[in-house]
Order: C-alpha cells, then structure tokens, then sequence
C-alpha cells in the first residue's frame, strides 16, 4: 500500500471512528401516535403545567396559542420578538405575532429563549424546528415512536417535569385542528 494510500485509510478510520460527544443524544422522549401519521409529546413551558404538541418538523415555529400566551406574560416568561407574514397549510395567509418564550421542558431536556408564534384562540400547540434547532442534532423515529433529542440543559425541575409527562403521554389535547405554520 502507498503512504497516500495509508492516509487516506488513516483519515477513514478516524472520520468511522470519531465518538459521539457527551451531550448528543442525551434525551429520549416518548411520541403517541394519533392516527393520520401525526405524533405527539407532551411539553412544559415556563411553570405553566403539561401540554401536548404535535411534532411538525415542516414548521418553522413552535407554536403556541393564545391562551398560553396570556398565562405566559402574566408570569413575565414571554417578550415579544416580531411579527411575520405566515403561509399556513391551507394556502391562506396570516400575521402572526413571534414570542420569545423564556423555557420549554421535553421531557428531561430544557430548552431557552425559544421563539413561538402565537395562534389564535385556543388552536392545537406545535413543536416545531426554532425549538427543535435548538435541541439539534435530534432524531425523529417511528418505530418506537420517539424523539431523541440533544445539547439540552438538564436540571432537577427536567427531572420531576419528565415523571409528570411520561405520566400523561397518553392524554389528549384540547381537539382544536389547527393547521400548522410553514416556511
């Protein structure tokens, strides 16, 4: 074999070979599937008590609705980013107001300072990516249904949060259908 050769083997077997740092993939989350495809976690933001959200790796925005956004600046954990013109998924178009949402708990992993769009009303909840960005790289699976997620602050209210969502995975929402915000 040529030095060239034995380098470019060298470089392979380092790139195979590199581990997995300490803090990815750290966190496991258990999704409930709800029939049509669509996969759910419960969530905690700020103090405000377990939420369901729907898992939208196509939306731009977690998103949230207006009722927890009331709840939220009423404890001073929302500020007001920006507004922005939103397509949703029927084609119809929207101005929607963006929060910064102090903390959001899946499970054990505590995610901060996440942007939210606020919906109307009170509409179904959305996980989507300026919360899952946060918690990259992260896996989507379906078989077990779960979200794997890392680089995520863990903390003991993380812990006592994380019994109370695996307690309610299987709950459901408040059945409003909301269709989710794309980019």
């Amino acid at each position: 074999m040529s030095a060239i050769h034995c380098s470019w083997l060298a470089v392979a077997v380092t790139l195979v070979s590199t581990p997995v740092l300490g803090d990815e993939f750290d966190v496991t989350v258990p999704m409930h599937d709800k029939g049509m495809a669509t996969y759910y976690v419960n969530a905690q933001i700020a103090d405000l008590g377990v939420s369901e959200f729907m898992v939208d790796t196509g939306s731009g925005y977690l998103t949230i609705n207006e009722k927890t956004l009331n709840a939220l600046q009423e404890r001073k954990q929302a500020r007001y980013v920006k507004e922005l013109r939103a397509i949703l998924a029927n084609g119809s178009e929207l101005v929607i107001p963006v929060y910064a949402i102090n903390e959001l708990r899946i499970g054990t992993c505590t995610i901060r300072n996440v942007e939210a769009a606020v919906f109307p009303a009170r509409t179904r909840q959305i996980l989507g990516l300026s919360a899952l960005n946060k918690a990259a790289p992260f896996t989507f699976s379906v078989d077990p249904p779960q979200l794997v997620l890392s680089n995520c602050a863990t903390n003991e209210v993380g812990l006592s949060a994380r019994s109370a969502l695996v307690k309610t995975a299987g709950a459901s929402g408040n059945g409003d259908s909301a269709n989710p915000l794309r980019q």
